[in-house]
């Protein structure tokens, strides 16, 4: 049943916030359903608290107490520093994805503004050769594992309310991509109010709409419970989920190794394991799993302290070298925990400090501060990594799995994630015989693509199907 505005008015005094509908009187119907709708909407229960906590104090994410680099599962199984079964590991995660128990996840909620891409990031091209839409390039994966384990792979996708509709739209153009409608299933990413950060009141986008933003990575966990995602993969006998975000077209959106020593491996309770791969340098942007106080987490390269970031071992590596490349896999069951705290959805807050436009509620006149006004709460998926138990991380390599695509040009664009994309595939031929050209420092000097249906790794490519030699120059696609 649709809230009244007698219900909104008395929910919004409760909690001090009742400046939204300043300008209630003044609307046309329709604008003052759309109000009362939006601020219906939001959790305004929880508002005093995230006050308290967020906005007239700053939550200190510093890194606290002892800190050790993180444990984890080499790339080479039989590593010195850690030797385990890989065909163990890969067996069991076919027997997962042949029973049906694995689910995907992408979060997809960004726009391509920032490749200067009119559209939902996810329809943004992302294959080096074919240039097919990163869209495209994850749910290959998905087909690919399910012709070859007889099994259907649902397909979590969260939007945002910027691009929801947008990419509803290319879903249905391209024909769900090939997946089935009933296996691809969409939902919207949650919203939190955007505050004054003086004062703590939730700020006016405009007369007739309060100011929010995304709630962040972490919030794809809160959206997979409240949209009722998490039931429907429960009915489909789904146990794990396994975890990407959309800008990412190398990514192994299902990696049988990876599921299965998520599921059975002794040291991991197989509610969350996380993927990670060497720093390329003790600054590089990426965050860095760690044990703080023994627990396993990830800090921000920010908060990581120099001293820390700088230090080797013995041989010369850097110590803290476990990169976060955002893949994780997730139990379903842990993702229900997480939403069904007693305090309400178990992941904290990170503030922002941000320039917010808004419409004065005593004078009605917009604004557009020149310095930080408002603070934005956003939550992180890394964050349920200290509320699992046992997690577990596993190396994976730059070439092999990362070529994100962020940025319009210069590092992580789309010129450098074709590098890497070229780069896989030139190392998956030449270990089937292929010669490909390589220039005085070992780049290729072609541009390769290799999609998951033609082969999910080295080893399904056919040598008998391949060209003895790949020409300079040459732009080509399997």
């Amino acid at each position: 049943m649709p809230a009244t505005i007698e219900d909104v008015r008395s929910r919004l005094e409760a909690v001090s916030q009742d400046h939204l509908l300043a300008f209630y009187d003044e609307l046309d119907p329709s604008a003052q359903d759309r109000l009362v709708a939006r601020v219906s909407a939001l959790d305004l229960e929880r508002v005093p608290r995230w006050v308290e906590q967020y906005v007239r104090s700053t939550p200190d994410f510093s890194p606290a107490g002892a800190i050790e680099p993180a444990p984890y599962y080499p790339r080479d199984p039989q590593s010195p520093k850690r030797a385990w079964d890989r065909g163990a590991a890969k067996a069991a995660g076919e027997e997962l994805l042949r029973a049906g128990a694995v689910a995907a996840f992408t979060v997809a909620g960004g726009q391509g503004s920032r490749l200067g891409f009119d559209g939902p990031k996810g329809c943004y091209p992302g294959g080096a050769v074919t240039q097919k839409p990163l869209f495209q390039c994850l749910a290959e994966w998905i087909l690919a594992a399910n012709q070859r384990y007889s099994c259907t792979i649902p397909w979590c996708v969260m939007t945002s309310p910027l691009n929801h509709d947008a990419t509803l739209g290319f879903f249905r153009e391209h024909n769900w991509l090939e997946l089935g409608e009933e296996n691809v299933i969409l939902f919207n990413q949650g919203v939190v109010p955007s505050f004054d950060r003086n004062t703590g009141k939730i700020l006016l986008a405009s007369k007739e709409e309060p100011a929010t933003n995304p709630d962040g990575h972490g919030g794809s966990l809160k959206a997979l419970h409240a949209s009722g995602a998490i039931d429907a993969l429960a009915d489909r006998g789904v146990k794990h989920i396994s975890y990407t975000q959309i800008d990412n077209p190398l990514v192994r959106v299902i990696d049988p190794v990876f599921l299965g020593l998520h599921a059975t491996a002794t040291d991991s309770s197989a509610e969350m394991s996380s993927k990670m791969l060497a720093k390329s340098e003790p600054g590089e942007k990426v965050g860095v799993f760690c044990l703080q106080d023994s627990k396993l987490g990830m800090i921000e390269y920010s908060d990581l302290p120099s001293e820390l970031a700088h230090k080797r071992d013995d041989a010369g590596d850097l110590r803290f070298n476990a990169g976060n490349p955002a893949i994780h896999i997730l139990g379903l069951d842990f993702v229900r925990r997480l939403n069904e705290s007693p305090e309400g959805f178990a992941l904290p807050f990170h503030r922002a400090d941000k320039k917010i436009p808004y419409v004065d509620p005593d004078t009605g006149q917009r604004i557009e501060p020149a310095e930080p006004n408002g603070v934005k709460l956003e939550t992180f998926v890394f964050d349920a990594l200290p509320l699992a138990d046992k997690p577990l991380v596993l190396e994976t390599d730059r070439a092999d799995e990362f070529a994100p695509i962020k940025n319009a040009s210069g590092n992580d664009s789309a010129a450098t994630s074709a590098l890497l994309q070229t780069e896989r595939a030139a190392r998956w031929l030449e270990a089937r015989g292929v010669s490909v050209p390589r220039s005085e420092d070992g780049s290729p000097e072609c541009v390769l693509e290799i999609s998951p249906l033609t082969a999910m790794d080295a080893e399904d490519l056919d040598p008998a199907s391949l060209p003895s030699a790949v020409r300079p120059g040459e732009e080509r696609a399997w």
